[in-house]
């Protein structure tokens, strides 16, 4: 890895996961002379597949579709890679497409801030300062864990840690364990602990509906396959697209069909749990969709057994010794894991990003994020977000979305090379537009009617998490830069230049 920090450079990306490997493969199949520097705050590149190391850490995509179509591996073991996997895999692509001399390492990003009379970024870093033309914030929504304020957690005198940072180094064998959260995470880790552990107390906020993992080994002969006749996985990986995106008629524009899901998720249920009383406290009253799926063969077995507890009244408080739920009760235990997620509808990037009136990006969004097409935002000139708001998916790969938005900021470096522009910003116009577009098709899918309350929706009540339809429709919105939708200055310091676009 590079670890010098230029003092200047056209093109800077924050972060090297999934996001910022896209946005600068793309830059440079499309220009191998870029000027486009990656600063990542860890010592190598991975994003999430590199922090989330906790036993069990899978793909809930197949990985098929969860890798870059400009960079497949014909080597996966599973339908649904592992952790390791995928992590080895984004390296591999690193060294595939000889990036690593554009990656400093160790450098983590302190803030920006935009120069109306520069045009330009002036970006502080931990390896020091940097000014930039176009900033890309490839940081990712789920980087950040979020581990809730609990009374008397300083107090406690065992082990406390989150999935995310999973403490390796110690050895629940033996231990009275109290897991925090029953997401994606915990559906994962959770089996692979239970044999570990004298006794799980498993918290849950909320049940989530669960669904059987069709995971299976991909052999010898498929991996050969796959070597030889690359065409035989593309459309492996078409047929995957293919099936994943009709979710959406399901989820988003057929909702009455969400009953027959129900049907099969309770069955589920009633094979794998035998307690009753479990049973109902796993039985969610909103549907399918609303929260996460959640793709599992062992979670509700894990729950049904005798030294699993599953606590439904809520974490309260922590003692010396313990966990106290809402009724009361101390459970006694030895280690504290949260599996409580992240930060999504407010990303830490927001509050180190400052635009042209000096307000940083979390104080424009006021706890509802909006971007034009998830990308840009109005009053943020050559500022581009990567999973910005209203990406996600709750059906396919977001590294599908990523390489969209890296071909859109491919598109916009273009447009200013070939017109000679300075900055664009994109128009609180078109902004307002699409994200009114976003709010109208997300009304009646699950994601916003579905009778719960999600990760998805913001402080604000909004949704500004999800895409809300198809994603070969945000392929197609985001082919090819919309300049007519920016501010746009020509490439000169004198004012009397600048070109507004309506």
């Amino acid at each position: 890895m590079n670890s010098a920090l230029p003092h200047k450079c056209d093109v800077l990306v924050v972060g090297a996961g999934f996001a910022g490997l896209a946005a600068v493969a793309k830059i440079l199949a499309d220009d191998p002379n870029a000027d486009v520097t990656v600063i990542e705050r860890a010592s190598d590149v991975g994003g999430t597949w590199r922090d989330n190391t906790y036993p069990g850490c899978a793909c809930d995509v197949p990985t098929s579709l969860y890798s870059f179509s400009f960079a497949p591996s014909p080597k996966w073991s599973h339908t649904f890679a592992r952790q390791p996997e995928l992590f080895d895999y984004l390296r591999s692509v690193v060294d595939r497409l000889n990036l690593r001399d554009r990656i400093v390492t160790d450098c983590e990003l302190l803030s920006a801030d935009w120069s109306e009379t520069d045009r330009r970024w002036t970006v502080e870093t931990s390896r020091g300062a940097t000014s930039v033309r176009v900033l890309v914030a490839a940081t990712g929504a789920l980087s950040t864990p979020k581990i809730p304020d609990v009374p008397g957690i300083d107090t406690f005198g065992g082990t406390v840690f989150h999935s995310a940072t999973w403490n390796h180094e110690h050895d629940l064998t033996g231990e009275r364990v109290a897991v925090i959260g029953t997401g994606a995470s915990a559906v994962q880790f959770v089996p692979e602990i239970v044999d570990k552990a004298q006794r799980l107390t498993v918290f849950q906020r909320t049940p989530a509906w669960v669904i059987p993992r069709l995971d299976r080994t991909i052999g010898r002969v498929e991996r050969t396959l796959y070597e030889k006749v690359p065409a035989a996985h593309r459309a492996v990986r078409g047929v995957i697209y293919g099936y994943r995106e009709a979710y959406v008629t399901v989820l988003a524009d057929n909702p009455w069909m969400l009953p027959a899901v129900k049907v099969f998720a309770k069955a589920n249920l009633k094979r794998q749990v035998k307690n009753p009383v479990k049973r109902a406290a796993l039985t969610p009253d909103y549907a399918p969709g609303c929260k996460r799926l959640l793709l599992s063969n062992d979670w509700l077995p894990t729950l049904d057994r005798s030294d699993v507890d599953l606590v439904t009244s809520g974490l309260t408080s922590v003692t010396e010794n313990g966990v106290v739920d809402a009724s009361g009760r101390n459970h006694e235990v030895d280690t504290i894991i949260f599996a409580t997620g992240f930060t999504p509808t407010e990303p830490p990037v927001s509050h180190l990003l400052r635009g042209n009136d000096g307000r940083t990006l979390a104080e424009h969004w006021g706890g509802s994020p909006q971007a034009h097409l998830g990308t840009t935002v109005a009053g943020f000139p050559n500022l581009f977000l990567m999973y910005g708001p209203n990406t996600n998916l709750g059906h396919s790969s977001i590294v599908y979305m990523l390489e969209s938005q890296a071909n859109y900021v491919v598109s916009a470096l273009n447009e200013m090379k070939d017109r000679r522009i300075a900055a664009v910003e994109v128009n609180e116009s078109a902004q307002r537009q699409h994200n009114s577009w976003v709010d109208s098709e997300l009304d009646g899918t699950v994601w916003n009617a579905g009778g719960c309350s999600s990760w998805y929706l913001d402080a604000n009540g909004r949704n500004s998490t999800m895409w809300p339809t198809y994603t070969f429709r945000f392929r197609n919105k985001t082919r090819e830069f919309d300049v007519s939708n920016y501010r746009i200055v020509s490439d000169t310091l004198e004012s009397d230049n600048e070109v507004v676009s309506a």
